[in-house]
């Protein structure tokens, strides 16, 4: 029976399909020719203006490096002594877009963080030594120069205009396998997209436009222009299982960039705001908790010392609702704002504290380096735990599935140890996980657990590389 049906499935799509070519008239191909030509004249217009970008890195290798087995590498010495030191060459690939005639080319940071050299190679097939100008870890951008002729520079769109189904078109060389630039067809699948920030250590990938344009690696800082050639966006990653593009790609809004070129051209060093606060998003048991009547704005779940946040005299369990006069929705949404908030300005911030709004002035000083001044209490997530900061590190989540759920951790657990070593505050924490590899001892207030390694299949940034 159930063949019978399979059979008459198969061939009722059969039908459908040879109907609908039947019914495809004049008027329907003339439309996707028009598309057709449309997409053509796009990369012809945008072609001759990305660049592949290759990098030469001198890296180092440890005399004596034998893997990670101690007794091993003691065995290797006692016979041979201390090795020297090795160098090597690290080559890496990307792509990048001019956007001055002078020279001028825009690409992610990662794609040239480290070089030693850099070699830009036109789509005509000419070749130029490039300096870096200026480049952003945080917005993981960078613009490098090149002195050539004859250089024809992308217009920039305006980014905030992007809406969802609209068609995008991602250009660059994945895998450096040419000098001429492939182009890929796509639509906006999500805007203000967020990658989780423990993956991508002090890189901010926030409010990042989603394309199921193909983005493969070597794709990194190309360009993402819409449907007139005007560039929405910049590629910077992909999720994958495979590490190559199965369909989400990801590419930070031009108009992010267009607020920090200034400072990258001239070389001078990009700003960020502070408040020197960690927060969370509230979902609906901290609504309930803290007596709100929706799950807008964020808990300060720590206030550092001596910080913006303590001086204006904010507190943990303040609920952010408004920021300058803006709302704040949720955690990414007080990043943008504060970020980009003047240095030096004294700044309302409306919190709620015991069921009343009470208004701040905080001055917002500059963001200090390697700080994560909004490491959301979750921390992203270390192998599918997320913690929060109250009396101690606890487990506030556990990603079903995840190594943690595996070990048996749960929702409450303290955590009083990692590989034997106290764990304090959320500083430890976020240290310790950082530095941790391979399987982990952890110690709960309810025993023991061995969190093992995450497998390497997962989310998979284009590195460029």
């Amino acid at each position: 029976m159930f063949k019978r049906y399979s059979v008459l499935f198969i061939t009722v799509l059969i039908l459908v399909s040879v109907c609908a070519k039947a019914s495809a008239g004049p008027q329907d191909l003339s439309v996707a020719k028009s598309l057709e030509n449309v997409f053509a004249e796009v990369a012809e217009k945008v072609g001759p203006s990305v660049v592949s970008i290759s990098t030469m890195h001198t890296a180092k290798m440890r005399g004596g490096q034998m893997g990670d087995d101690e007794m091993f590498r003691q065995f290797f010495k006692d016979f041979f002594g201390d090795a020297p030191d090795r160098e090597y060459m690290q080559r890496g690939i990307g792509s990048g877009f001019i956007i001055d005639q002078d020279g001028y080319i825009l690409t992610n940071q990662h794609v040239v963080a480290g070089a030693d050299n850099i070699e830009v190679t036109l789509p005509d097939g000419r070749k130029f030594p490039a300096k870096i100008k200026g480049q952003d870890m945080r917005a993981d951008l960078a613009v490098i120069k090149i002195s050539a002729s004859d250089l024809k520079a992308l217009e920039l769109d305006d980014s905030d205009k992007a809406k969802i189904g609209q068609f995008t078109i991602a250009v660059g060389n994945p895998f450096g396998i040419a000098a001429k630039p492939t182009v890929t067809i796509g639509v906006v699948s999500a805007l203000n997209r967020t990658l989780p920030r423990a993956q991508y250590g002090d890189r901010d990938y926030s409010d990042l436009i989603q394309t199921d344009a193909a983005i493969n690696p070597g794709n990194s800082g190309g360009p993402l222009v819409d449907i007139d050639g005007k560039v929405i966006g910049i590629n910077v990653a992909i999720i994958s299982t495979t590490g190559g593009y199965q369909g989400l790609g990801f590419a930070i809004p031009i108009n992010t960039a267009k607020r920090v070129l200034g400072d990258l051209i001239s070389g001078r060093k990009v700003l960020y705001g502070w408040l020197g606060v960690n927060v969370q998003d509230i979902d609906e048991d901290l609504a309930k908790q803290f007596g709100l009547a929706d799950t807008k704005g964020v808990v300060v779940a720590k206030v550092m010392s001596n910080s913006p946040a303590e001086k204006g005299r904010m507190k943990i369990g303040d609920i952010i609702r408004t920021f300058d006069g803006k709302p704040v929705e949720n955690v990414r949404e007080l990043l943008k704002l504060v970020g980009r908030a003047p240095i030096g300005k004294s700044t309302k911030v409306v919190v709620i504290r015991d069921n009343k709004d009470v208004t701040l002035d905080i001055e917002v000083a500059q963001r200090p380096e390697a700080i994560e001044e909004f490491a959301d209490t979750e921390l992203g997530s270390w192998r599918g735990i997320e913690v929060m900061d109250k009396d101690g590190v606890i487990v506030s989540n556990v990603e079903p599935g995840s190594p943690a759920d595996i070990a048996g951790l749960r929702r409450g657990d303290k955590i009083v140890e990692i590989n034997r070593k106290q764990v304090k505050n959320i500083d430890d924490y976020n240290r310790m996980t950082k530095a941790a590899s391979g399987n982990v001892l952890l110690l709960t207030d309810r025993g023991y657990a061995v969190i093992k390694e995450e497998s390497k299949e997962g989310q998979d940034k284009d590195e460029g590389r």
